[in-house]
C-alpha cells in the first residue's frame, strides 16, 4: 500500500463526549489522503469502543488502545508510528474546518523552509456555541513568530497544527519534562532549526471548557511554560540547555542549581506568580502560595491590590486576607 501524505495524530483519555465529533471532522476533510492514527491513553469510559466503532467504518483509522502513559508519551509514540512526511495534531475535543488539511499542505508545499503551520481557531464552548475571543490572533510569518517569543505570547494552537516530521524528530520529538506545555517547550526549540507560520483562517473550532486539562493544571502548566522559556533563553545565548534530558521539572527553589546560576528561581517565580494572578484556578491550588512567597520576597507589586479584590471575587476571602497582609508587610 502506497504511504499517505499525512498521518493525523490524536490522543485520547476519556473523551467519549466529542470524540465522534472530532472524528468525524477529521474524515470529512476536502483532502483525503491521510492515515488516522487514535491512541486511547488508557481511558475508562467509552473512549475505546468509539474508536473501535470508527476504525471498523473507515480502513484509514489506525487505533492503539493501551494503558495510561500520559500525554507526551502518546505525541511521541504517535510520531513514531506515522508513515506520512507530514503530522497533523488533533484533538479529541476539537472540530476541524474541511478544507485544513488542504490549505496546510498547499502552504507547505509553497514554503519548503517552513517546518510547522498553525492556523487561527475560533473558540467553541462544551455545546458547541460560539465564544467571545479576547487578545491578539497567532502571528503569522516567522519573524513575527520571533518577536512574539520575545514578548512571551502564543504562538500555534497545538491541535491546529501540521508540522514535517523529520524535523520535529531532529530535535527530539516532545519532552517529557513538560507535561501540559509539551506544545510551547517544542515551537521553542523548532524556532531555532525552521521556519513557523500559521495561516490566517480559523480552521479549528477550539473547545474550551471547565474539565479541560489547561483549566485543570494551570498553574503546572505555567510552571512548565516559564522554565520552557528560560531554557530558550541558555540557547539562545549559546549556553546548554539544563531541561534537555529531564524526565520531570524541579522545583522553582531548585532553579539556580539546575541553570547554575543564581538568580533564576527568582526571576521563574516572578514571572509565574505575575501571569497566574488573573487565574480562579491557579489562586485555589499552589499558584497561590507561589504568588504569596514572590510578595515576601520584595517583587513587583504592581497591580497586586487589585488581585485581593479578585480574590474575594473568586470566593477566597481567606486567601484575600493573606494577600492583603503580605502586600502591607513587605
Amino acid at each position: 500500500m502506497p504511504k499517505p501524505a499525512i498521518s493525523v495524530a490524536m490522543s485520547v483519555y476519556n473523551g467519549e463526549r466529542f470524540l465522534p465529533l472530532a472524528l468525524e471532522s477529521v474524515l470529512g476533510q476536502s483532502f483525503g489522503d491521510f492515515e488516522l492514527l487514535v491512541l486511547d491513553d488508557g481511558s475508562t469510559d467509552r473512549s475505546p469502543d468509539i474508536i473501535r466503532e470508527y476504525a471498523g467504518a473507515d480502513s484509514r483509522v489506525r487505533p492503539v488502545i493501551r494503558e495510561n502513559r500520559g500525554l507526551v508519551a502518546s505525541l511521541n509514540q504517535l510520531l513514531a508510528m506515522a508513515q506520512a512526511p507530514l503530522v497533523a495534531r488533533m484533538d479529541a475535543d476539537d472540530i476541524c474546518h474541511p478544507d485544513r488539511f488542504a490549505k496546510q499542505v498547499a502552504f507547505l508545499a509553497v514554503h519548503p523552509d517552513y517546518g510547522v503551520v498553525g492556523s487561527w481557531s475560533e473558540d467553541i464552548g462544551e455545546h458547541g456555541e460560539a465564544l467571545v475571543r479576547s487578545g491578539a490572533d497567532h502571528p503569522l510569518v516567522h519573524e513575527d513568530m520571533l518577536a512574539a517569543i520575545e514578548q512571551g505570547e502564543q504562538l500555534i494552537c497545538h491541535p491546529a497544527v501540521m508540522y514535517r516530521r523529520d524535523v520535529v524528530l531532529s530535535v527530539g520529538g516532545y519532552h517529557a519534562a513538560f507535561r501540559h506545555c509539551e506544545d510551547l517547550d517544542l515551537w521553542l526549540r523548532l524556532s531555532g532549526v525552521t521556519h513557523m507560520g500559521n495561516i490566517p483562517e480559523r480552521l479549528l473550532r477550539y473547545r474550551r471548557y471547565p474539565d479541560q486539562v489547561s483549566a485543570r493544571h494551570s498553574t503546572e502548566q505555567q510552571i512548565g511554560s516559564v522554565i520552557a522559556r528560560l531554557a530558550w533563553e541558555e540557547r539562545r545565548a549559546g549556553r546548554p540547555d539544563p531541561t534537555e534530558n529531564l524526565a520531570r521539572l524541579p522545583a522553582i527553589d531548585d532553579l539556580d542549581t539546575l541553570f547554575a546560576r543564581p538568580g533564576i528561581a527568582r526571576v521563574a517565580r516572578e514571572r509565574v506568580a505575575l501571569s497566574l494572578r488573573w487565574s480562579p484556578a491557579a489562586m485555589r491550588d499552589k499558584g497561590f502560595e507561589i504568588l504569596l512567597d514572590h510578595v515576601r520576597e520584595g517583587g513587583r507589586r504592581e497591580g497586586l491590590w487589585r488581585t485581593v479584590a479578585r480574590l474575594v471575587r473568586f470566593g477566597e476571602p481567606l486567601r484575600a486576607l493573606r494577600l492583603a497582609a503580605a502586600l502591607a508587610r513587605n
